[in-house]
C-alpha cells in the first residue's frame, strides 16, 4: 500500500488535471501570455509529472522485489555458518584457526563474545538507517553479513582437511552461494538508487520553484482571478482545487 506521503504527490497531479479541465472550459477567455500557463504548456506539464509518478511506482516495485529476494537469500546464512563451524571442528584444523572461525561466526550471528544481541530489525524503505553501538558491533547490515560470510568461507577453504561430504557446506557450493548473495545485494543497492533518483525527478517536476507543477497551478489560479474576480464562479472553481506544496531542495 502506498504511504500517505507518496499518495500526496499523486493527488497533486490529479488535481492539476482538474485545474486544466476548468481552464479548458473557459474557452477563449482563458488566454494567458505566459507560455507555461497556456493549455498546451499545462498539458505538457501534466504529462511530464504523471510520468514521474509512474516511474516512482515502477522503481518502487522493483526495489521491493529486490529487497524481498535479498532477504530470502540471506536468511539461511546464520544456519549455514553454524554448520560450517561444526564441520570445521570435526577436522584436523588448529585450535587457532577454529577460534578465528568462531570469531567471524559471532559477527555473522550478531553476537558479542559471551552475549547474544537481538538482531537488528529489517530496514524500512525510505526510512533512515538506525544507528547505535550495539548495531555497529553486531554488524547486521547486509554488506557486513556478506563480507563476514566470505571471510569465513576463505578461512575454512584454507584448511586442507575441511572436505565435508555434505553438499550445502562444500566450498564449491558456498562460493556459488556467495555469488548469488553478491548479485542480489548489488541488485538491491541499484534498485534503491533508481528509486531515489525517480523521487528526485518527481519532486523537481512537482515542486521546483516557479516551474514545478504546484507553483504553476498557483500561478494559474492567480491568472483566473485576474480575468474574472474573487466572487466569480470561475475563480470559486479553481480556488477549491487544493495543492500541497513541498520544499524542493536542489
Amino acid at each position: 500500500m502506498a504511504s500517505t506521503s507518496e499518495t500526496g504527490h499523486a493527488i497533486n497531479v490529479a488535481h492539476f488535471q482538474s485545474l486544466i479541465s476548468y481552464c479548458t472550459g473557459y474557452g477563449s477567455q482563458y488566454n494567458p501570455a505566459k507560455a507555461a500557463l497556456k493549455l498546451v504548456g499545462l498539458n505538457a506539464q501534466y504529462t511530464a509529472a504523471e510520468t514521474t509518478i509512474t516511474d516512482v511506482i515502477s522503481t518502487g516495485t522493483t526495489f521491493i522485489s529486490a529487497t524481498n529476494a535479498r532477504e530470502i537469500a540471506f536468511e539461511p546464512i546464520r544456519r549455514t555458518a553454524t554448520q560450517i563451524i561444526n564441520a570445521l571442528q570435526a577436522t584436523d584444523a588448529s585450535a587457532q584457526l577454529i577460534k578465528d572461525a568462531k570469531t567471524i561466526n559471532r559477527k555473522i550471528q550478531g553476537q558479542r563474545k559471551g552475549k547474544t544481541l537481538a538482531p537488528a530489525p529489517p530496514p524500512v524503505p525510505g526510512a533512515p538507517l538506525p544507528t547505535g553501538t550495539q548495531i555497529s558491533v553486531s554488524q547486521q547490515s547486509y554488506d557486513s553479513k556478506l563480507d563476514n560470510f566470505q571471510k569465513l568461507i576463505a578461512l575454512v577453504a584454507s584448511e586442507s582437511t575441511y572436505t565435508p561430504n555434505e553438499t550445502p557446506i562444500k566450498i564449491t557450493t558456498l562460493n556459488t552461494v556467495v555469488s548469488d548473495l553478491t548479485s542480489k545485494n548489488t541488485a538491491c543497492i541499484d534498485a534503491a538508487t533508481a528509486l531515489s533518483n525517480a523521487r528526485i525527478a518527481r519532486n523537481k517536476a512537482l515542486y521546483f520553484p516557479n516551474t514545478g507543477l504546484v507553483p504553476i497551478a498557483q500561478a494559474v489560479k492567480k491568472y483566473v482571478l485576474s480575468i474574472f474576480n474573487a466572487s466569480s464562479p470561475q475563480f470559486k472553481q479553481v480556488r477549491k482545487v487544493q495543492f500541497t506544496m513541498r520544499k524542493y531542495n536542489a
